[in-house]
């Protein structure tokens, strides 16, 4: 799921601290936001957005392509499924710990209704130059800078590591997906791989994965099918046997969901897999992407 520039964007929670300070920050990013929707706050201003009761008063009024959330977990299906039913297509679920009860039934009827969801517990997505949709940082020039390299981890301060890395050696993203880390996904690897190799501006893709589920296992068998390269970081391969460790996804079950399970399957697929983020150029430069100078757009030699 990608948000492109001309996409209107409704912010639910939008009253709340985390809401109205990143509205601010998406806007700088260079996101369109129409409206924003927060129950008994309708009426209201946010930062010259509007806010409405409910997400089907704003769409009344306004065109809305996606919905992010900033709403608390016992709060979310209900937020979610107002956005669903309103007609939003593409959701972007930032909140954590939402009962898994609650995500199934959500992604249920998401799916029955044609909506995309990004989540939960994820950063959001960034398209820099043009838009950025959650807490990630899309207005800071030093992560993120157009170019073609596409993104995807389902840790944002991963993510936002290995996107800093690449902007320090010349390269530019044309998205940053973020799929979050909790076990149940609207988006998995293999969703937001499939949208990268389908995206027109990217060249080539950078997988951030973590030990825990099988994600990024899975991910390998359509990774052999790509005919754009895949460099891989997938944190944790130094985890202890039998230890708990980072995301809620992050559990490890029979032989499959370690780091070192994930990082020969991606091998096998031909993706190239970097023992440290600060390797990415290099593979890239492996894979013949050469980087770009950000500030004359002339090729780094």
């Amino acid at each position: 799921m990608l948000v492109r520039k001309h996409e209107g964007v409704l912010v639910q929670g939008i009253t709340g601290k985390q809401g109205t300070f990143w509205s601010e920050r998406m806007v700088e990013s260079g996101t369109r936001i129409v409206a924003g929707a927060s129950p008994g706050k309708g009426g209201r201003n946010v930062n010259g957005i509007p806010v409405y009761d409910a997400v089907s008063d704003a769409v009344a009024q306004h065109e809305v392509a996606a919905s992010v959330l900033f709403v608390p977990p016992m709060g979310a299906r209900a937020a979610a499924l107002d956005a669903i039913h309103a007609g939003v297509r593409k959701l972007v679920i930032l909140t954590e710990h939402i009962p898994y009860q609650d995500v199934m039934r959500v992604l249920a009827e998401a799916a029955e209704h044609g909506t995309q969801v990004l989540g939960p517990n994820t950063a959001g997505l960034v398209l820099p130059g043009e838009t950025a949709v959650g807490i990630m940082p899309g207005f800071a020039a030093n992560i993120f800078q157009p170019g073609d390299i596409g993104v995807i981890s389902r840790s944002g301060s991963l993510g936002t590591l290995l996107a800093l890395n690449l902007v320090s050696a010349g390269y530019g993203q044309s998205a940053f997906i973020g799929i979050g880390g909790d076990p149940i996904l609207g988006t998995t690897t293999t969703d937001a791989l499939r949208t990268l190799q389908a995206d027109p501006r990217t060249r080539a893709v950078v997988l951030v994965g973590e030990i825990g589920g099988t994600m990024e296992e899975e991910a390998a068998e359509y990774i052999t099918t790509m005919t754009k390269p895949v460099v891989a970081f997938i944190a944790g391969r130094s985890a202890p046997p039998g230890r708990r460790m980072g995301h809620a996804g992050a559990i490890v079950t029979g032989s499959k969901g370690s780091g070192e399970s994930k990082a020969r399957a991606l091998a096998e697929a031909g993706a190239t897999v970097l023992d440290l983020p600060s390797q990415v150029s290099e593979a890239l430069i492996g894979h013949g992407i050469t980087a770009i100078d950000l500030r004359t757009t002339t090729p780094i030699t």
